[in-house]
């Protein structure tokens, strides 16, 4: 093998932890993949059978992020990120249950709030103080404006149309998550002491 072929071939260096370790208290049921980025100085609080995947950000710098039962948070999403506004709150960010943010999405800092159940689309935005409702889904690349109140069972499109979502699929929904994660428990190495 010559050596720009194994240049092409080789692993990328572990990716390092930077910034204060901030305190955290995790459920013993959840799944946190080594290359998670934990900051912060505030508590970040993982409820039962969460999945964290490989580099996704959690910053509690901002204030406290509470993440609810049985939520995936996909690689390279943000939680916590620090907004135009870059005020700081008691609590960040809070999700509920059974919510899913998806690839690259961000979540800012300062009292945000994302209900039971909703799925944050790849790449979408969510500007601090917004508050989503329950079963809602906000579609890939959308933004949800600072400040912004989202009700129940909305469907948010990245082109600024709105619908209510009738089909009172939530308890279907939940169930595919609770399967979802199992699948995921098994695919990512988890290790919880790293971060406590």
């Amino acid at each position: 093998m010559s050596s720009s072929s194994s240049k092409r071939h080789s692993i990328l260096p572990p990716i390092s932890q930077s910034g204060p370790k901030p305190p955290v208290q995790f459920s013993s049921s959840i799944t946190i993949a080594d290359s998670a980025l934990l900051t912060g100085s505030n508590p970040i609080l993982i409820s039962s059978e969460s999945v964290i995947h490989p580099r996704a950000r959690l910053d509690s710098l901002s204030g406290r992020i509470t993440i609810g039962r049985r939520c995936i948070i996909h690689e390279r999403s943000t939680l916590g990120a620090v907004g135009t506004s870059g005020r700081i709150t008691d609590k960040a960010v809070a999700l509920g249950d059974y919510v899913t943010v998806e690839v690259g999405a961000s979540i800012e800092a300062g009292d945000t709030v994302i209900g039971d159940g909703t799925t944050i689309g790849v790449g979408a935005k969510v500007g601090a103080g917004a508050v989503v409702g329950r079963n809602c889904t906000i579609t890939a690349r959308s933004e949800i404006k600072a400040g912004e109140v989202v009700e129940d069972n909305v469907v948010v499109y990245s082109n600024g149309m709105r619908r209510v979502d009738r089909r009172g699929v939530a308890e279907l929904r939940n169930k595919g998550q609770a399967r979802q994660i199992g699948v995921l428990r098994m695919m990512i190495p988890s290790n919880p002491a790293k971060f406590q």
